[in-house]
C-alpha cells in the first residue's frame, strides 16, 4: 500500500512505489527521456494519473539551469499599449507559439530607465530563458545590453537596417509603396502622408516606401507633404489638420497606421470632406479597427500574428541551440482594399 505523504501531496518516490519502479525511472518517463520500454512508461503515466502527481517544474528548471520563462517586453506606456490593437495581435501570436512548449510567458512593459535597469538585474539572475521585443525605438539599449549577458532575444522589426540581434519584421517599404500605387492607379495626384516617428525603423521605412513611389510617379516629391505622428489617433487627428490647411487640395492621404488614419478620418469630416469622394485613406497594419472605422478603412496589411509565433520559433531555435547565427525573418505585406480608397 503506498502512503501519502505529511503534506497530502503525492510524491515522486509514492509514484515509483506505486509503479513499481525506481525513483529514476520516474524522472526519466517525466522528462520524456529515451531507454524507457513502453510498458514501463504505461505503468509509470498510470501511476503518475492516479495519485494526481505534479512534477516540481521550479526543482527542473532549477537543475537544468533554466527558467523555464519567456520574457515579452514592450518598451511604451499602459496608453499606447492599451489602445494600439497592434500590441493584442503580437500577443496573440506569441501565445500560440508559446502553447505547444512549458515555457511560462511574462509580459512586461519597459517605460522608464529604472525599470529598464530592474528589468536586466530580473534578466542578469536568469529568471527568463529568454526576452521577446517588441516596439523597440532607435535608440534604445535594451537589445545590445541583454545581448551582452548571453539571453537569447527576438525583436519585433528591428532598430537600423544593421540590426545585430534576432529579427522578425514585415516588408514595410514595400507595403507602403503598394499603398501609394494604388493611389496613383485610382488617379489620385495629391498624395499626403502621415508618418510615424522618425526613432523607429518601421516608420522611417514606410515614410521611405512613400517617398519614393510619389517621386517616381513623374512629380517631385514635396516635403510639406509629410507630417508625423507617433501611432496614436490623436496624432493622426492633428496631423492631418495641419496637412489640409498647408494643402487644403489634398486628395488622398498614406497614414503609416490604422489608428492614425482613423484619427485622419476624424479631422477630414469635420472639415466636410468626404470619404473617398473628395479624399482617399489608406492605413497600416489591416488591424481589426479597419474594419470597424466610417468608411472601412483599407489597409496594407502585415501578418501580425505570424510575426508573434515566427518570433517564438526564431528564440525557442535560439534556446535549443546557444550557438545558432543570428537570424532575420522579413514577412511579405499586401493591400487590402475596402471603401476608404
Amino acid at each position: 500500500m503506498v502512503t501519502s505523504s505529511r503534506t497530502g501531496l503525492p510524491t515522486l518516490e509514492e509514484v515509483a512505489a506505486l509503479a513499481g519502479v525506481g525513483r529514476g525511472t520516474v524522472s526519466r518517463v517525466i522528462n520524456n527521456a529515451p531507454g524507457v520500454r513502453e510498458t514501463t512508461r504505461d505503468a509509470v503515466q498510470r501511476a503518475i494519473a492516479e495519485l494526481g502527481y505534479v512534477p516540481n517544474r521550479a526543482a527542473r528548471a532549477l537543475a537544468g539551469n533554466r527558467a523555464d520563462a519567456v520574457a515579452l517586453v514592450i518598451p511604451e506606456t499602459e496608453k499606447k499599449f492599451f489602445t494600439e490593437p497592434y500590441f493584442s495581435e503580437i500577443i496573440h501570436g506569441v501565445s500560440t507559439g508559446l502553447a505547444e512548449t512549458e515555457l511560462q510567458l511574462l509580459l512586461t512593459l519597459v517605460r522608464t530607465e529604472r525599470e529598464r535597469t530592474r528589468f536586466l538585474q530580473y534578466a542578469r539572475a536568469r529568471r527568463i530563458d529568454g526576452v521577446l521585443l517588441v516596439s523597440v525605438h532607435h535608440t534604445d539599449p535594451l537589445p545590445d545590453q541583454l545581448f551582452a549577458l548571453g539571453i537569447p532575444t527576438v525583436l519585433n522589426g528591428r532598430r537600423t537596417a544593421d540590426e545585430a540581434v534576432s529579427y522578425v519584421d514585415s516588408d514595410n517599404a514595400g507595403g507602403a509603396r503598394a499603398a501609394v500605387r494604388h493611389l496613383l492607379d485610382t488617379g489620385r495626384r495629391k498624395i499626403v502622408t502621415i508618418a510615424g516617428p522618425a526613432d523607429m525603423y518601421a516608420a522611417r521605412c514606410r515614410l521611405r516606401g512613400y517617398r519614393d513611389t510619389v517621386g517616381g510617379s513623374g512629380s517631385p516629391f514635396d516635403p510639406s507633404w509629410v507630417e508625423e505622428g507617433d501611432f496614436t489617433e490623436e496624432s493622426g487627428r492633428r496631423a492631418m489638420t495641419r496637412l489640409l490647411h498647408r494643402h487644403p487640395d489634398l486628395d488622398a492621404v498614406f497614414a503609416a497606421s490604422d489608428v492614425m488614419a482613423a484619427g485622419a478620418l476624424h479631422a477630414l469630416r469635420s472639415t466636410g470632406r468626404r470619404v473617398p469622394d473628395d479624399v482617399a485613406v489608406i492605413g497600416f497594419d489591416d488591424s481589426p479597427l479597419a474594419r470597424h472605422t466610417d468608411p472601412q478603412l483599407t489597409s496594407v496589411h502585415q501578418p501580425v500574428e505570424d510575426m508573434g509565433r515566427t518570433m517564438v520559433e526564431v528564440l525557442l531555435g535560439g534556446l535549443t541551440d546557444p550557438a545558432s547565427v543570428r537570424r532575420d525573418v522579413v514577412l511579405r505585406t499586401e493591400l487590402v482594399r475596402r471603401a476608404s480608397a
